[in-house]
């Protein structure tokens, strides 16, 4: 699964907010005091050790994780500067509320918060949908990148 880079500088047009309000998604900056239950969530719903992530992202000054809510329960979430600085992910969608844009909302805000920090690109990493990421946001594989020689390479689970 390679990496892909996003141009930050040139992304498309954030086209999400109306429709997550039709569908009564709200999505929202994590805060400490969910901690507990965003990374139940996560672990329950994803495993692949993405709470690890998932927690330090929610420590972060700001927090760089999102989670989208309907009627108050967690249906996604998305993390960036987790694994590393510049990173995008790890990210998920509730299988039953996959196709309405929420994972698309969630890459956009996490996106514009890397922006706004100061980021001029952000690295996505272990890409499993690569078509998504190249449709959503314009992001090109990182020729030759694979989780054996990426930031994953340090990995235990990886070697």
């Amino acid at each position: 699964m390679p990496d892909m880079l996003v141009k930050l500088y040139h992304m498309p047009k954030n086209d999400t907010e109306e429709r997550m309000e039709k569908e009564g998604i709200q999505i929202k900056r994590a805060m400490a005091l969910d901690k507990n239950v965003i990374v139940d969530f996560v672990k329950n719903n994803f495993g692949y050790s993405w709470e690890t992530e998932c927690e330090k992202a929610i420590f972060n000054q700001p927090a760089s994780c999102y989670i989208a809510t309907k009627d108050k329960k967690i249906v996604g979430f998305a993390c960036y500067d987790g694994t590393a600085l510049g990173y995008f992910g790890p990210t998920g969608v509730l299988p039953d509320e996959r196709g309405k844009g929420i994972g698309k909302a969630l890459l956009f805000k996490c996106l514009e918060s890397m922006k706004e920090k100061g980021y001029g690109y952000a690295i996505i990493g272990f890409v499993g949908p690569v078509s998504f990421y190249e449709k959503a946001v314009g992001a090109a594989v990182i020729e030759g990148s694979s989780p054996e020689t990426s930031v994953y390479s340090n990995l235990t689970w990886v070697n």
